[in-house]
């Protein structure tokens, strides 16, 4: 396998996640504080963050908006991809000097992965890959895995560089979602949306672009045979999937058109949902 396999350049890739929150100053105030975010932008209720001047979590205040069930379809974990290892590990320094918790930390063998929640209650995965090259196949599915993860060596690799905020080049990397079936999942996500399906675990499966390990997942684990998720609630708003040219979202539209998907116009692109409400939209990527 090529040794640049990566999140951004692949054909469709994770553009902009949209979270809606009930209290937006909290909510924008930790992902600046724990995250090191960059405030981007803000007006009329929403903020955007990002990181090297770029944004790609937008939070939305509604102070009335129901809290959705963690039983619920809709977001298990928005992943924040760092450039280098010695990125994450300088992160995981500033997390033990400012006492601000974790939830777990594993190794996937296709990266090193720490996970954590908002306020809100809003997974948050913060990783770095390893390159392509190393990453295991099996019968031509990747070998991802849970494994302890070294944090004392991932420290170690950041060789004493202190954390100055995410990196210019930090991505969202994927998006985990909460789905109600894995087999309604695979037929919207690889069949209609044309995503390969990478791998599978008990209860999931995972979808990526270009050689990508994933760009989007779904399982069942909190949340089988959910129903469509609460309109208007809290979490997860909207995921933007990027194009990289032309021909790759003509291709995607194509795709969905001929699965029978709904597509609603917008001013850039299309949006569309999934079986369970999840509300997706597709555009160009911005030269």
């Amino acid at each position: 396998m090529s040794t640049f396999i990566t999140s951004s350049s692949a054909p469709l890739r994770i553009g902009t996640v949209s979270l809606r929150v009930n209290d937006l100053a909290g909510i924008s105030h930790f992902y600046q504080t724990v995250l090191g975010l960059q405030l981007i932008d803000q007006s009329d209720g929403i903020v955007q963050l990002g990181a090297g001047n770029r944004a790609f979590l937008e939070l939305v205040g509604d102070t009335a908006a129901p809290r959705s069930a963690p039983t619920e379809a809709g977001l298990f974990h928005t992943a924040f991809l760092l450039p280098e290892r010695a990125d994450l590990g300088s992160w995981v320094y500033h997390l033990a000097r400012n006492r601000f918790s974790f939830q777990g930390a594993s190794d996937h063998a296709v990266s090193e992965a720490l996970y954590l929640t908002d306020p809100e209650g809003n997974g948050i995965e913060v990783y770095v890959d390893r390159p392509s090259s190393q990453w295991p196949y099996h019968d031509g599915k990747l070998g991802m895995v849970t494994e302890r993860l070294d944090l004392n060596n991932l420290m170690a690799a950041a060789q004493g560089r202190e954390w100055q905020g995410a990196p210019a080049g930090s991505i969202i990397g994927h998006v985990h979602l909460q789905v109600g079936a894995t087999a309604q999942a695979d037929a919207f996500y690889a069949d209609a949306l044309g995503l390969d399906i990478t791998a599978r675990y008990p209860g999931a499966s995972f979808f990526g672009s270009g050689g990508y390990h994933h760009h989007l997942a779904g399982n069942i684990w909190n949340s089988r045979n959910a129903t469509r998720h609460t309109s208007g609630a809290t979490g997860l708003r909207q995921v933007e999937l990027l194009a990289a040219d032309p021909a790759t979202y003509d291709k995607t539209v194509a795709g969905l058109e001929a699965a029978g998907v709904a597509l609603h116009p917008q001013t850039s692109g299309i949006r569309i949902e999934d079986p369970w409400g999840t509300s997706l939209s597709l555009r160009q990527k911005p030269i």
